[in-house]
């Protein structure tokens, strides 16, 4: 046996070491289970930290590509004004120097009809080979510039090929890269450019928080145990503790890569399971998805006929969805008070029933147990009164038998042990003899 004092009232208590052992080994568990909940939850902390981490690293990156992508396309688009512009100045000075030779032409045509005009004794033969000569030159520099025009037409038309086989590919994945550009330009709103949907949310929450939502709640969904879970939970209650609304809400993206396009109405069946499993009184999809929709572009949509308080919304509804669902519910609140007080009295009234019920099972219990200890007590009693009836007859016997014995022994005398015995008679009379010779 070990003695322990307590620290709090300084008496001694006496426990088996075996005991001692396992109370030793139940707090070394305790203790290490402690340990390691707090490891897991440290643990889950520098996870949480790493995707934030990474989902930082991804948003930066996702910043720099598209600053690349824009330096690009702008290289490229400079690239083809320039092309642009040399191409527009090499026909321009084709053009100009044809203009040019065409006017001098015509300058050395009007001086040969001054020349003819003014010189009237020169002979028709030689003014006619003059003249044929000066056709004959026309004709041949006119033909020498028409070549030269196909010849440099050519060349800039295989420039021109040169030079968009060149950048065709660069000009595709600009094409391609603004397309993809726009689409997101047009699904997120400015504030969410490099932004994912969560995150969106979550800061629009978090910047509102301390001026309109001082005792709200807006977490992660986190609670696996039920199978699934939703992305985010909002709470608010009043100064009583009183829930005034509860909303169950689901982010959707468009995977701009993605080939299959999914729709708004394949999550909601698992969003109002989310929803029911956590006790939340509305669910609300905030979706990207179908971003074509008039439906869905036209603002908060109710899908109530479907399940049961559920809307879709555009990322840009997510704050006033909060605020609608919050007014509507601040008017059911008295409501919701008197019935939470009417709640608490029924279940003051069955607990106390619950109570006296099984007060008075355990003290029927307790009567029905002490009632078989009482019968087991006069049973025992009844046997042992026969035992000491018995007994008290064999000692009553016994008691005769020894006053028999008594009485016996009191009628024994010398003469009657030495009746018919003449040994012991003699003995008894030698002795008696010598006791009087002594005398």
């Amino acid at each position: 046996m070990k003695d322990i004092n307590c620290p709090s009232c300084g008496k001694t208590f006496r426990i088996d070491p075996s005991s001692f052992e396992e109370i030793l080994l139940e707090i070394k568990d305790e203790e290490f289970n402690k340990q390691i909940k707090e490891r897991l939850l440290l643990a889950e902390e520098d996870n949480k930290k790493s995707l934030e981490i990474l989902k930082r690293e991804f948003k930066v990156q996702l910043i720099e590509q598209a600053r690349i992508k824009e330096n690009e396309i702008k290289t490229l688009e400079s690239k083809l004004n320039i092309a642009d512009e040399q191409k527009i100045n090499a026909l321009n000075d084709i053009r100009n120097q044809a203009t040019n030779k065409i006017n001098s032409l015509n300058n050395e045509l009007n001086k040969l009809k001054d020349e003819i005009k003014n010189q009237s004794l020169i002979s028709e033969l030689s003014l006619k080979n003059k003249i044929n000569e000066a056709v004959t030159n026309l004709e041949k520099e006119n033909s020498s510039l028409t070549n030269s025009i196909e010849k440099m037409k050519l060349e800039q038309s295989i420039n021109e090929k040169l030079i968009e086989e060149k950048y065709k590919s660069k000009i595709s994945e600009r094409d391609l890269t603004i397309q993809e550009l726009r689409e997101m330009k047009s699904r997120l709103s400015t504030k969410m450019v490099g932004e994912t949907l969560e995150i969106h949310c979550e800061t629009q929450f978090n910047l509102n928080r301390a001026s309109a939502f001082k005792n709200s709640y807006f977490e992660k969904d986190n609670d696996i145990t039920s199978g699934s879970k939703g992305d985010y939970i909002f709470r608010e209650y009043d100064n009583n503790k009183t829930e005034i609304v509860s909303i169950m809400f689901e982010m959707k993206n468009q995977t701009l890569s993605g080939n299959h396009k999914r729709k708004n109405e394949d999550f909601l069946k698992e969003l109002d399971k989310d929803r029911r499993q956590k006790s939340c009184e509305y669910a609300v999809l905030v979706s990207l998805l179908e971003p074509e929709s008039e439906l869905y572009n036209a603002g908060i949509v109710d899908v109530s006929h479907k399940f049961p308080k559920m809307y879709v919304i555009r990322p840009q509804f997510f704050l006033p969805i909060i605020s609608l669902l919050r007014n509507a519910s601040m008017e059911t609140l008295k409501y919701k008070s008197q019935i939470d007080l009417m709640k608490r009295e029924n279940y003051d009234i069955t607990n106390f029933e619950n109570t006296l019920e099984q007060f008075k099972n355990a003290v029927g219990k307790n009567v029905s147990l002490a009632q078989d200890r009482f019968n087991d007590a006069i049973s025992e009693i009844d046997k042992s009164i026969v035992h000491l009836q018995k007994t008290k007859e064999a000692l009553i016997l016994s008691k005769k038998h020894l006053l028999s014995a008594d009485s016996k022994s009191q009628d024994l005398t010398v003469k009657k042990l030495t009746r018919n015995n003449p040994t012991m008679e003699k003995k008894f009379n030698d002795l008696n003899n010598c006791e009087d010779e002594v005398a």
